[in-house]
């Protein structure tokens, strides 16, 4: 969003909270000139700031703050949502108030709206999208629970069910589980059985929704990306051009190790695992197939393999750690560039050379 250099006669900033929020309006010359509390509704909002002339707002984001800026915008607001990780002077303030709040976001976008390090929120249709992708995770996640805890239980009596894959599990256990604990887990591996179903479901329906995104055709070109995994990069990402540099979505998603140096020290950190846990997620699922048994031969599958080969579990992880980085970066390059995507070009190169 793009906005002038004169300061504004009128700017609010506004504190949402899940029942009312408060608020703290700032005149041109930075002077307060009222603050309040509104119930966090739209009819209240709606109220109170239609009577305010078009002016510059300021808000956090949160749960609320997407239908909040749709409403104020529909007013003729100017308004601006501020990245709270990003601002110290309120989330470190120690004597943090909703009062305070609200009037640190005034005062930063009364001088300079670019001090809220400010996000767009996305369209309603890709917050529906990104809402099924999120389900769809925590139903993986509710379905894995309930089978370590079934294959828990059986080792306490010293026994132990099959190996097999997750989606198999309510089919491959049965006839395996001790008599004793049957009344305890059957209703378990029935609910297994169901989540297996709604997630298939829920696959093909996410696939279907893949198509209306463009961009996720050209990322499922390389093998082990799927329609989940290219969709929610697709609605993560959202606009591939914020990067000046394909390397740097790497850090973006967290995948990056963290820096902490200090004259000559300059430890080696773990990822800093900031952005978003379910695409940092499924691009360590994605890097787990690349360098799994059924992987194809490719240049990410020799890097990981090269550096997995330094021994130890550790380095196996690390492996995994730097394959889902790299291909992070790959489908930046191929989504901004619309390449036909080469798993040997590295290879190619150095014969060439």
């Amino acid at each position: 969003m793009e906005h002038s250099n004169t300061i504004p006669e009128t700017t609010i900033g506004l504190d949402l909270g899940d029942r009312a929020s408060f608020f703290v309006t700032l005149d041109g010359s930075g002077r307060k000139k009222q603050e309040g509390k509104v119930p966090t509704r739209e009819r209240n909002l709606r109220k109170v700031f239609s009577r305010y002339e078009p002016c510059r707002m300021a808000l956090e984001v949160g749960t609320h703050s997407p239908w909040v800026v749709r409403v104020l915008r529909d007013l003729g607001h100017e308004v601006w949502v501020a990245n709270p990780r990003e601002l110290r002077l309120i989330y470190q303030n120690p004597n943090k108030d909703d009062r305070l709040d609200a009037e640190s976001l005034a005062r930063l976008a009364r001088v300079d709206p670019q001090l809220l390090k400010p996000i767009e929120h996305r369209s309603l249709e890709a917050a529906a999208d990104l809402a099924q992708l999120k389900t769809r995770q925590k139903l993986v996640g509710v379905r894995a629970s309930l089978v370590n805890h079934c294959r828990g239980v059986v080792k306490t009596v010293g026994e132990r069910l099959p190996g097999c894959s997750t989606p198999s599990f309510h089919k491959k256990v049965r006839g395996h589980i001790p008599e004793s604990l049957v009344p305890a887990l059957e209703p378990l591996v029935v609910e297994i059985g169901r989540l297996t179903e709604q997630i298939k479901t829920m696959d093909y329906q996410l696939a279907q929704v893949s198509k209306r995104y463009p961009q996720t055709t050209v990322m499922q070109q390389i093998k082990g990306v799927g329609p989940i995994t290219s969709l929610a990069y697709a609605l993560i990402i959202e606009d591939p051009l914020r990067f000046s540099k394909s390397r740097q979505v790497g850090a973006y998603v967290g995948l990056c190790p963290g820096r902490r140096q200090s004259g000559k020290r300059d430890p080696q950190l773990r990822i800093t695992k900031r952005g978003d846990k379910l695409l940092r997620s499924l691009l360590v699922s994605c890097a787990h197939y690349i360098l799994g048994p059924f992987g194809e031969e490719c240049d990410l599958r020799r890097f990981g393999l090269r550096l997995s080969e330094s021994g130890g579990k550790k380095a196996k992880r690390v492996a995994t750690v730097a394959v889902a980085r790299k291909l992070a970066v790959l489908m930046h390059h191929l989504w901004v560039s619309g390449q036909v995507y080469d798993p040997l070009f590295n290879q190619q190169l150095e014969s060439a050379v």
